[in-house]
């Protein structure tokens, strides 16, 4: 049996437990794709609260359990008693007793701390309003994959500086790499949230153009995020001239990627020709969701294997 560790942020796990995450993860996925099922989570049950929709998130973490051959339960905010007034502690007191480990989604970062708090058993942050832990692993393990050790190189963030940029930051000082910034004007960074350390690899930019040259890696996100659809139009006025196209790419390094969350509103944040074009790796980092996952889930139920 592993050692308790739960997995809200990104730095919850040291570079040498990421670097072996990418082993591992890749391991499991050239194993599959030569046919072979790796079922060493036989019996274990993992259990998935959504209170934000997903398709991604679902989808990869209860196939990829599957996969390993455990058991999935998928529940909505309204399956639980939380949506009658049971508390977080109580919830995490009872269900700990009952699975083996447990992803939530959800809006708060305290809500899964605070179930953390209370669980016996590992807890995995799906998404939060703060970070997206999960999805920066897939994202640097596709970049790993692709073009090697992203330590020493530059990632552009161009857009909003939401959870997901957060996570980046925070991966940024974890694995030595630079992120460069650039949003508009009215959406800086929270300077309360991040560290000095995550401070020291961040460079703001005014113009996105700026901050692209000879950038490895190109990411962004919807310009809208969940939670924020009363400013659609506000948004969508402010961040018109942040948009990831072909002129922007250009200026990155020559071997540039690029990346995105998903979903994505094509023709606002990216443009087709981008998304659908040779330097994308949206579809390899959409599947690399399901394999870093299975490396996870595998570390914090039974350790390194």
């Amino acid at each position: 049996m592993a050692t308790l560790r739960h997995f809200l942020q990104f730095n919850d796990c040291s570079r040498a437990e990421i670097d072996y995450l990418f082993t591992r993860a890749r391991w499991i996925k050239d194993r599959l794709r030569q046919g072979h099922y790796h079922h060493s989570l036989g019996g274990k049950t993992l259990a998935m609260i959504f209170e934000k929709s997903s398709t991604r998130t679902r989808v990869s973490f209860e196939t990829g359990m599957g996969q390993l051959g455990g058991n999935v339960l998928c529940l909505s905010g309204n399956d639980l008693q939380l949506a009658r007034g049971e508390t977080i502690e109580d919830t995490a007191r009872v269900m700990s007793r009952m699975v083996d480990i447990v992803m939530i989604r959800t809006f708060a970062q305290t809500m899964v701390e605070t179930f953390a708090a209370h669980s016996r058993v590992p807890i995995i942050n799906g998404l939060t309003n703060e970070y997206h832990p999960c999805q920066i692993l897939a994202d640097i393990y596709t970049f790993v994959e692709h073009r090697g050790p992203i330590t020493g190189k530059t990632v552009v963030w161009i857009g909003d500086p939401n959870n997901v940029f957060y996570t980046w930051l925070q991966a940024a000082d974890l694995l030595d790499f630079k992120v460069h910034l650039s949003s508009p004007a009215g959406y800086p960074v929270d300077e309360t949230r991040i560290t000095a350390g995550e401070r020291a690899r961040l460079e703001t930019f005014a113009d996105p153009l700026d901050a692209a040259r000879d950038a490895a890696l190109v990411t962004t996100d919807v310009w809208i995020s969940m939670g924020f659809e009363a400013e659609n139009e506000r948004r969508r006025q402010a961040f018109q001239h942040w948009q990831v196209n072909a002129k922007l790419m250009k200026l990155a390094a020559a071997d540039a990627v690029f990346m995105h969350c998903l979903p994505a509103h094509r023709g606002e944040e990216v443009t087709d020709e981008v998304i659908d074009g040779p330097q994308s790796l949206v579809w390899d980092e959409a599947e690399n969701r399901m394999h870093a996952q299975k490396a996870l889930l595998e570390f914090l139920l039974i350790g390194k294997v």
